[in-house]
Parts: C-alpha cells; sequence; structure tokens
C-alpha cells in the first residue's frame, strides 16, 4: 500500500501546470500536507499502542510468561483454534506450552554455513505456512539461537525466490523470544488469511555446543592428532537449537538442506547429495534432496572427516557405515554393515512396507547422549553401540550391540515413516523397537532364541521392578510442559510397551498381528497416529477372522494405569465348590503392600494360560479371560499331586502367585524332573517366587527352596533370571554381619556347574560366537557367580590370566570373560594392577574392550583408588562424558565404593546435572543407579535431605521409594531369611 500511495504523489507533483491554476494547486498541497501530516501523527501514535501492548505481553524483558495449554482432543494435533482459547490466549498464543494450530508448514528451505575453527553456524531458513485460522501472529520454537532478521511473504508470492526480494511482503511490527517456552513470535501488522499460502524467512547465528543436544560437537585421536566433528541430536525438542521451526511432532513437513563448510570436512544428512559445488573462497556447498514428509526432529545432519564402507540391498538401497578412518579401515563396522542390510530386507517383508529412502547411513560418533538416535536416513550411534572387534569383542557385547542397530532400523518405520501424534504416546514407536529388538535379532540368530528367552529376563523381569513402585505411573501419560518431554522416555515406554505388544501379539497370533501392523503403518505413512490408530487396525484385523475381542477395550486398562496385577490361583477347598474348580483373583501388586498405596479400583483384562502338571506329564494350556476382582473357573480333575502353573512362556505382564501347596508341588518339580515345565517357565517361577516375597506376598524360604534344584540346571535362562534376583539380594545383604551365610548358600547352588562347564579356551585367533551362544552365555553366567561370592578356584583363575597378560604383555583372556576377569583381578590384587588396567584403558583402541576396561577400575578395594578414578572421571580429556555416569553406578554397585559414590554424586550434584540434566534419560540412569543400593536408615535420611533441599524430579521419588522398600525389608524379613539359611547351610558341606 505504501509504494502504490507513493507513486500517485509523485506523479501530481510533476505534472506540468498552467499560470492560472498554481494558486489552486499550491492550495491543494497544503491541503493535502496537512492530511499527510494527521495521518503520519495517527499512524506513529497507533504503531506506539502497539508496541506498549507487545512490551504489556511480552513482559519487561520481551519475554513473555507461560499459560498451561488449554483443553485437548485426544489423540488430536492439540494446538487449539481460535475458538478454543480464552481471550487472553487469543491475543497471547505464546504463553501456552504448545504451539498454535493456526499455521501448518509444509516445507522448510534451510541453508547453514558451519564454522568448524570456531564452532559456530549462521544460517537462512525459509518455511512455506498454510493458513488454517486467520492470526496476526506467527509463533514458532528457536532455543539458544540469535536471529538476525526476520520477513513474511504472502501469496504467489510466498515462493523462495521471496526471500530474494520479490513483492507481496507482509508487514512485521516486532519480534521476539520467549525463552521460558522455547518459542519465537512474529507479530504481523496485519492477519493472515485462511486458505491461503504464506513464506517466513529468518537468518540466525549459534555456537556449535559441547553438551550433546541440538548441533554439537566432538572429537576423536586420528594419527596422534585430534580432529572435531559436528553432529546433531534433535529428539525429543532440540531441533530447536538449530534452527527456527514448529518443533512438535504433528508439525511434519519436507525438508530441503544446503551445508555450506570447508572442503577437507564431509557432510551428511537424510538424504543423498543432489548437487555439490566449490565457489570462489574455496567453502564447498553440498545441496540435498528433499526428505518426505517427517517431524523436525528426524531432521539430521553431520559434518565430519569420517570414511565409509557400503553395501546395497536387494531393492537398491545404498547402506553406508561412516566412522573414524582407522575404524573403518580395521573393519570395525562391516558387522553392523552387513545386519543392516540385511534387516532393511527383513522389515520390508514382515511389514509389507518398503523402505521410503534411497539410502540409510549409519554414522558412530564418539559421543552421544543416548545409545543411537533412528533419523530417518542417517541414524548416529555412539561408536561402543555399532563397532565390532572380533578380537576383543564378547558375545554378550556383539549381543547388545545387535539389538540396538535392530532397534534403530525398526524406527525408519515405527517412528519415522509413522511418527505418534503427541510425546503422550512415545512407546507407539519405543515399545515397537524394543519389541523388535527381540524379533529382528531371531531373523538374525535364530539359535539365539532372543524373543522366547532373552526377552523374559532383560525386557519382562527388569521393568516389573520399575513397574511395581508405587512411583511408577501409566505409559500413557499426559504430556504439557517442554520440560515433562524427556520424562517419558524411560523404562516404561521402552520396556513395559515391549511386554504389552509382546502379550498382544501372542493373544492375536503372529498372522493376523502382521495384517494390522501393515494395515496402520499403510494407512499412516508420512503422517500421524495415536494409540487409538493402532487399537483399531488390529481390532479390524481380529474381526476379518472372525475374532470378536475390542482391543480398545482390553489395552486401555494396561496403558491408561499404572503398574500390574499379581494373579492369585487357589484350587479349591470348599465342599460347595467341585475340586476341579479353581479360584482367581488379581489385586494391583506393589512392593510396599501398605494400606493406601495400593490401588483397590485398579482392574484389568487378563488373558491368563493356565496348565495342569504332575511328575510325568503337563496339560495343555486353557486361555481364560480374567475380568473381574474373583473369578471361578473349571479347568477339569485336579487330583492332590497335580500342580497349576500359570502364564505360561511368560506371554502375559502380570506376576502369578498360588496357595502354598502348589508352591510345594512345583519345587517338588523342579527338583524330580524340572524339564517337565518349560525353560520360560522356569525362569518365570524364579522371578515370581523373589520378587512375592520382597513384597510380603510369600515366605522368605519359598524362592531359597525352589533354586535348590539349580546344580541340575542345564540351561542358561533359569540361571540367568536366578542371578538376577540373587545380586539384588547380595546388595542387601553385603554389608550385614552374617553375609557369609548367604554367599556360602549361592556357591552351594552355583559350585558343582560352576566346575562341569569349566573356563573357555585361552584365545589364539579371532572369533567370534565361535560356541553355541546358551553354551557360552551359560558359562560366563556361572563363572560370574562363582568369582562374585567368592569361589576360591575362580579367583585363581583370575589372578592366573591377569598375571601371564602383564608378564608376557599378549591379553589371552578369553572375550567373553573379560569383564569378570578384570574386575575380580583388580579386586584381589595390588595397586600395579589398577594402574596397569588404567594404562591400558588409554591405549586401547577398541571401543569395547575399553568400556570394559574402564569397569574393572571400579571393582578396587581400595578407597583411595576408587576416589581417583571418579575425581579423574571428570575430566572429559582422560573418561569420555557420557561414562562418568556408568563409572559413578558401578563404583556403586562396589561395597567398598558405595559410601564414596553416594557422597561424589551429592557433592558434585551442581556439576553433574549441568551436564546431564537436559537429557533426562542419562540423569534418571544416574540418580537410580547411585541409589539403588543404599539400605541403611542413616542413608535413607541422607536421601530424604538431600531429595528436599535439590528436588531430582521423578527419578529421585522413584529412589527415595527404592531406598525406603530396602530398609524396610531389612526390619521385616531378614532375619526369617537368615534363620531359614543357617538351616540349611548347617546340613551342607562347607568349604566353597
Amino acid at each position: 500500500m505504501r509504494s502504490s500511495r507513493s507513486d500517485q504523489w509523485s506523479e501530481a507533483v510533476v505534472r506540468p501546470r498552467t499560470t492560472e491554476s498554481r494558486v489552486a494547486v499550491h492550495r491543494r498541497l497544503v491541503l493535502v500536507f496537512a492530511l499527510s501530516l494527521v495521518t503520519l501523527l495517527t499512524v506513529t501514535g497507533v504503531a506506539v499502542l502497539l508496541s506498549l501492548r507487545a512490551d504489556d505481553c511480552s513482559g519487561p524483558d520481551g519475554e513473555g510468561t507461560r499459560a498451561g495449554a488449554g483443553p485437548r482432543a485426544e489423540g488430536g494435533r492439540g494446538n487449539g483454534s481460535r475458538g478454543e482459547r480464552g481471550g487472553d490466549e487469543e491475543e497471547r498464543p505464546w504463553r501456552r506450552s504448545r504451539l498454535p494450530g493456526s499455521l501448518l508448514p509444509r516445507h522448510y528451505d534451510l541453508d547453514l554455513h558451519v564454522h568448524m575453527d570456531n564452532f559456530t553456524f549462521t544460517g537462512e531458513v525459509s518455511i512455506r505456512l498454510d493458513c488454517v485460522n486467520a492470526t496476526k501472529y506467527i509463533v514458532l520454537h528457536t532455543d539458544r539461537l540469535e536471529v538476525s532478521s526476520v520477513s513474511v511473504w504472502s501469496g504467489s508470492s510466498a515462493s523462495r525466490s521471496a526471500s530474494r526480494g520479490v513483492g507481496g511482503a507482509a508487514r512485521v511490527l516486532r519480534h521476539f523470544s520467549v525463552p521460558a517456552n522455547q518459542m519465537y513470535v512474529l507479530a504481523l501488522h496485519r492477519e493472515l488469511r485462511p486458505m491461503r499460502t504464506y513464506r517466513v524467512n529468518i537468518t540466525f547465528q549459534a555456537v556449535i555446543e559441547n553438551d550433546l543436544l541440538g548441533f554439537y560437537r566432538s572429537s576423536y585421536l586420528q594419527d596422534q592428532e585430534k580432529r572435531y566433528l559436528a553432529v546433531t541430536q534433535f529428539s525429543p525438542v532440540h531441533a530447536r537449537k538449530a534452527f527456527p521451526c514448529f518443533d512438535e511432532p504433528v508439525f511434519k513437513a519436507t525438508f530441503s538442506l544446503s551445508l555450506r563448510h570447508d572442503p577437507q570436512y564431509t557432510s551428511l544428512s537424510n538424504m543423498p547429495v543432489e548437487s555439490s559445488s566449490l565457489a570462489e573462497d574455496g567453502w564447498l556447498t553440498n545441496r540435498f534432496a528433499q526428505t518426505p514428509r517427517m517431524s523436525t526432529y528426524y531432521l539430521a545432519w553431520s559434518v565430519c572427516n569420517f570414511t565409509y564402507r557400503e553395501t546395497h540391498t536387494e531393492t537398491g538401497v545404498t547402506v553406508r557405515l561412516y566412522a573414524r578412518p582407522d575404524a573403518i579401515a580395521s573393519g570395525a563396522g562391516d558387522y553392523a554393515l552387513q545386519i543392516t542390510r540385511r534387516l532393511l530386507g527383513f522389515y520390508q517383508q514382515y511389514f509389507n512396507v518398503k523402505y521410503s529412502l534411497p539410502k540409510l547411513d549409519l554414522l558412530a560418533v564418539p559421543k552421544h547422549p543416548y545409545a543411537a538416535m533412528e533419523n530417518w536416513g542417517l541414524s548416529i550411534f555412539v561408536e561402543q553401540k555399532l563397532l565390532l572387534d572380533a578380537e576383543v569383542s564378547s558375545s554378550s557385547y556383539q549381543m547388545e550391540l545387535t539389538m540396538v542397530v535392530v532397534h534403530e532400523i525398526c524406527h525408519q518405520w515405527f517412528g519415522d515413516l509413522v511418527t505418534p501424534m503427541w510425546w503422550e504416546d512415545v512407546w507407539l514407536k519405543e515399545g515397537f523397537a524394543h519389541f523388535f529388538e527381540y524379533v529382528g535379532t531371531d531373523f538374525l540368530f535364530p539359535k539365539w532364541n532372543m524373543e522366547k528367552q532373552r526377552f523374559l529376563t532383560d525386557v519382562l523381569h527388569e521393568v516389573m521392578q520399575l513397574d511395581g513402585l508405587s512411583s511408577s505411573h501409566p505409559i500413557s501419560q499426559e504430556v504439557t510442559e517442554a520440560t515433562d518431554i524427556d520424562r517419558v522416555f524411560d523404562l516404561i515406554a521402552y520396556k513395559k510397551g515391549a511386554a504389552l505388544i509382546r502379550m498382544l501379539a501372542s493373544v492375536m497370533g503372529q498372522q493376523l498381528f502382521q495384517r494390522g501392523l501393515n494395515d496402520y503403518l499403510t494407512t499412516h505413512m508420512y503422517s500421524n497416529a495415536a494409540r487409538n490408530d493402532l487399537w483399531n487396525k488390529l481390532t479390524q484385523a481380529m474381526q476379518s477372522a472372525g475374532r470378536d475381542i475390542d482391543v480398545r477395550e482390553m489395552m486401555d486398562r494396561w496403558t491408561l494405569q499404572m503398574g500390574y496385577p499379581v494373579v492369585t490361583i487357589v484350587r479349591s477347598q470348599s465342599d460347595e465348590i467341585l475340586n476341579s474348580d479353581i479360584i482367581i483373583s488379581q489385586e494391583h501388586f506393589l512392593y510396599s503392600q501398605e494400606t493406601g498405596q495400593k490401588n483397590d479400583s485398579y482392574q484389568w483384562l487378563i488373558p491368563l494360560t493356565v496348565a495342569m502338571g504332575n511328575v510325568t506329564v503337563i496339560s495343555q494350556e486353557s486361555l481364560i479371560w480374567i475380568n473381574n476382582k474373583t473369578e471361578i473357573h473349571r479347568l477339569g480333575e485336579i487330583d492332590d499331586d497335580s500342580w497349576l502353573l500359570g502364564n505360561i512362556d511368560q506371554t502375559g505382564y502380570y506376576r502369578v502367585n498360588y496357595d502354598l501347596n502348589n508352591w510345594r508341588l512345583l519345587t517338588q518339580q523342579l527338583q524330580t524332573n524340572h524339564q517337565i515345565i518349560s525353560v520360560g517357565n522356569r525362569a518365570g517361577l524364579i522371578d515370581d517366587a523373589f520378587n512375592l516375597a520382597r513384597a510380603g506376598l510369600l515366605p522368605q524360604d519359598i524362592p531359597l527352596q525352589l533354586i535348590g534344584y539349580l546344580p541340575g540346571e542345564h540351561s542358561f535362562l533359569p540361571w540367568h533370571a536366578a542371578s538376577r534376583v540373587l545380586y539384588q539380594l547380595d546388595r542387601l545383604l553385603d554389608r550385614t554381619e552374617n553375609y557369609s551365610v548367604f554367599s556360602d548358600y549361592v556357591l552351594q547352588q552355583v559350585s558343582s556347574r560352576y566346575h562341569r562347564m569349566g573356563w573357555p579356551s585361552p584365545v589364539t585367533t579371532a572369533t567370534v560366537m565361535q560356541a553355541s551362544y546358551q553354551t557360552e552365555e551359560l558359562q560366563r553366567e556361572l563363572i560370574m557367580l562363582a568369582c562374585s561370592f567368592g569361589n576360591k578356584h575362580c579367583h585363581r583363575q583370575a589372578v592366573a590370566l591377569i598375571s601371564d597378560w602383564i608378564s608376557s604383555n599378549k591379553n589371552r583372556i578369553p572375550p567373553n570373560v573379560r569383564d569378570m576377569v578384570y574386575c575380580t583381578g583388580v579386586s584381589l590384587m595390588d595397586e600395579d594392577v589398577w594402574e596397569f588396567i588404567w594404562m591400558k584403558f588409554h591405549s586401547s583402541r577398541a571401543v569395547s574392550e575399553k568400556k570394559v576396561l574402564l569397569e574393572a577400575l571400579t571393582c578396587s578395594d581400595n578407597s583411595f583408588l576408587l576416589s581417583r578414578l571418579l575425581n579423574l572421571s571428570l575430566s572429559s580429556e582422560l573418561v569420555p562424558e557420557q561414562d562418568l555416569i556408568d563409572v559413578i553406578i558401578h563404583v556403586g554397585r562396589n561395597p567398598h565404593g558405595r559410601h564414596l559414590a553416594w557422597s561424589f554424586f551429592r557433592d558434585k550434584w551442581t556439576l553433574l546435572n549441568s551436564r546431564y540434566g537436559e537429557a533426562l534419560f542419562l540423569n534418571s540412569k544416574l540418580i537410580g543407579g547411585v541409589t539403588e543400593y543404599l539400605n541403611t536408615e542413616d542413608e535413607l535420611n541422607e536421601l530424604k535431605e538431600f531429595h528436599a533441599s535439590e528436588g531430582g524430579g521423578p527419578a529421585m521419588s522413584r529412589a527415595l521409594e527404592v531406598v525406603e522398600g530396602n530398609v524396610r525389608w531389612h526390619r521385616l524379613h531378614q532375619r526369617h531369611l537368615y534363620q531359614w539359611l543357617r538351616k540349611a547351610y548347617d546340613n551342607t558341606a562347607h568349604g566353597y
């Protein structure tokens, strides 16, 4: 409008005039001048008022104040419309914790200039927007960015050319940041109109940080030279640290990225390089192909000096693995590269949905806040979860690495292709990826039998311990503030999500389950979905096969309620009820059984599988749906010598308890012929018995009697289940006066099987997974138990292997037992061994070996050495930053270091919280790991004082409940446990 008036005025001034009309012209000029002056004063006044109003909105520093989120429809975008909000929020949308839904981003053009010499970057982003509801405000996210300029273009000029100065500008009255909500606001002169397209251009600059989030830097040594790289970590809310954007998962858009940097570096992103050019100033610009529609937190890029190896899938997808040049040259990435190629084919076939991009890069970085991040087309891993050195890596290390890769590749479908609508249902991607860790690994290595066996101990049993606390939470939990988002990335989302998916898959059957997943993925690809979208597709799959099961009705009780039930099965003792009937009841399981903590209103729809058995045979399982608090069901004739067994193969997410007579019969069965009961159920019985006893629902001697059969157990899984619960008891008892009574009992169970299995042969050739996985893992488990609980032969063997290494400088210790041998040697031998391990930690180039060596240093009995290690670990030059957490936790696991780790944690809390506080997953791991072994009244009081003064969030509340439970267990159950152990020990031989 301004340019139009200016042209008319100019024309009037220069037009030729006659002499007779000059007086009239002068009068008109005076009148026009006066009117112009009045107009100018009026406009100036309005502008001042608007400025004052904006100042009022933004506060004295230009920062908006926060307001709570308004109501949101379940599964909806939750960004609201003009009709949703009250007057104040309609005028100040940045006060809400969520972005308004008035504008939808469709495409980002992002140009970045990366300066690796001073670790800064400058950028320009041009975002094409569709206007849904009229608004005068453009509200998006920024964090730690310095915005230089903004402009808005409308209509046909909202193309990329608008940033070059073509017409159609929309006037920006004011733009300001709202740090409290990490938002940036553009206040416009006029409303943007619905059904129209606009483009907002923003130039900015920032620092390439050193805190593992956003666009951050890392370093490594290559040929004794320190080199740097820069890489992104945007999940869940850190894309806003790298460029202004609509940083919520529902705001999907396409991205065109351009990276300009020194040509000595390589740059990577989600898509392949589309064009590359070298400017006259010597800088290289890589322009990447446009991405599919995706959420901001899956955008990724890196600038590095890495090299790569590549392979191709049968469908033509290029797979590359980038890492340090020496790691690539050594072949450390070859294993992960090859399994990735196979996994892409597996998932395409399983889901019946093609992988969407032309390439997939795996990037191994020295420093990362998590194990890995599944960015679409550019998945980023911390080195020790991607690089495998066959000469020094154990089978356990290989298994863990395999499962991380399987997890991230699954995310290319569950997460990247179909993204949860909002963070409350993050388990929709993390639960599936964690479940498929076991399914996908079974595809790669069927003999490992991961889904039917290792899943039980490593997922089901672990998460049920956490979910049995009153401080647990539903798997779907409300998230309103940005600060709450990291909180949902916990073991409940990952492992409970996986366990519930496994239970549902078991109920449905694999064919229907796969059909439902295919329909879910194809319906919502390149878009977002909520849990009800999944339930609907799985219900339709069931109905297509004539099975009338409402999946939502069943699963809402498992996802919207915290915790899980304990199902108690009791055979009838009443004359009025037939002896073929059983009484089944359900109640909320909690380790703390005090009145008021247990929620008696909780009820679940439980798919209970039950079988009967005796000394020689077990019946076929029956499926019983339990919906009420107590029900009576008929199984068939049950004689006095028959036992009942629930939750067959542990497919259900619940614990099972029985009357004491049934526990006695099951214990006798294990002693007589344990193979009648499946491997999975043997492991499940052990885990249920110990945890029911810890909660006070069983006498303490029942689980100890149950594991009396272990000397005859040949399978790994029951031993692994037993070792987990025995280590937990060990940490409760290891500082008690009568500890040797407990340790001797454990050795009594372990000794004979340990001596039969022996030790693996010394290393002679480079082998990975040379022997049977199950045999190797059982041998490892028995050696670990024997050395941990003081078996003299085990100690002598470990000391001999360490001594041979020191004297010959040749490490012939088998990779599978190196962690136990190193730890035992450091514990039993002198300070020189500690110094030797410390030296080897710094000289080793194999990331898996470095991890084992570092953890071994925490095993010392010397308080001075442990304190020294804790303080040295604060330097990222000596110990990788993400490894500090593991050092503190492992020192805390050592009885000689428990108090040191706890004191160190409290003294350094400010530093630790500033370093890891924003990455709450790491912070939660640290808090839980350093406190879970505290078990005295004094330590409980210290924790309470710390909690009161420092907070610590949900992780600290959970830690407090765990320590209270430890102290309560000592008070209520320690005496009974030792009484039984003394009686049992008096009847056995000594000398273990």
